[in-house]
């Protein structure tokens, strides 16, 4: 093999997405030999399909979405790395977040209102959030007026940015809800001039959830998996900069994850599409 074939999921208020992983695959080309091929997928399914059919090697995706691709091939694609903080925090969280300047202060109060998920395979944009506050005793099908799928992180906070919805659902990470936050969908837009994020307030999180995983083809050969997940563990340590540069934050590092890592998310998703099935909603 002398090329690896990577996808990442595009994000309409990202256009320097792919010129970011620059670094990366001069990193990966001086470690392994191996040339980088990154392709940018329009939407979450398009990374879980190349994957599951085998057009890429390798994918960044949720929780989700792995959960999904393990669905449908099993074992032929696996989980190596996720990114672990400096702290040794390991996960991130989904939110509520709604305007600053709304009347809006607990979940309790949108009740009836529109809110904005992200996709039906994003995990914390619909996947988990949804779970958790089933089990907290609201059905999320009856208890907002309205829900749309925005399509991604970045499209659900400007729905409610510019006033579509009422309330978004957003990836947060870089802290807790204890200490605050400092990456994830709001931050991303702010560091691009967006919006502010001070103009938004958090009412509700869950979490953590285990961070998204690199995920491989395990039908590759052993030595390229094990090329790909040494040169892959090396780079915040040999390239911070590069790191840093796809919105990594400062001190953090790979970790191992395996299967058993996202067992809850898999479980989860499991429960979600049979209910839908049953409610003939199946998407």
């Amino acid at each position: 093999m002398g090329t690896v074939r990577v996808a990442v999921q595009g994000d309409q208020a990202d256009p320097d997405r792919i010129a970011e992983w620059a670094g990366y695959k001069a990193h990966i080309l001086a470690m392994t030999g191996l040339a980088v091929q990154v392709s940018e997928a329009t939407d979450y399914n398009g990374v879980i399909q190349a994957l599951s059919t085998g057009q890429i090697d390798l994918g960044t995706m949720g929780g989700g979405s792995y959960a999904n691709v393990d669905a449908q091939i099993g074992s032929k694609a696996a989980p190596i790395l996720a990114s672990r903080q400096g702290e040794g925090v390991s996960g991130y969280y989904s939110a509520i977040i709604v305007r600053a300047d709304s009347p809006y202060h607990t979940l309790a109060d949108l009740r009836g209102k529109k809110i904005a998920f992200i996709d039906f395979n994003s995990t914390s944009g619909y996947i988990y959030p949804r779970y958790i506050m089933s089990q907290q005793g609201l059905d999320p099908d009856h208890f907002f007026g309205a829900a749309i799928m925005a399509g991604g992180g970045a499209q659900s906070v400007l729905a409610m940015v510019n006033g579509q919805v009422d309330a978004a659902v957003a990836n947060l990470s870089g802290g807790t809800p204890e200490t605050g936050f400092t990456t994830g969908g709001p931050y991303s837009l702010a560091r691009r001039g967006m919006m502010k994020v001070e103009d938004t307030r958090i009412i509700w999180t869950a979490g953590p959830i285990p961070n998204s995983p690199m995920v491989i083809r395990t039908d590759r050969p052993k030595g390229f998996v094990d090329a790909m997940r040494g040169a892959l563990a090396m780079l915040p340590f040999e390239h911070p900069d590069v790191w840093e540069q796809m919105n990594q934050t400062a001190g953090s590092t790979y970790a191992p994850v395996n299967r058993a890592t996202y067992a809850q998310i898999i479980a989860i998703r499991d429960h979600d599409i049979a209910r839908r099935k049953g409610q003939g909603t199946a998407q």
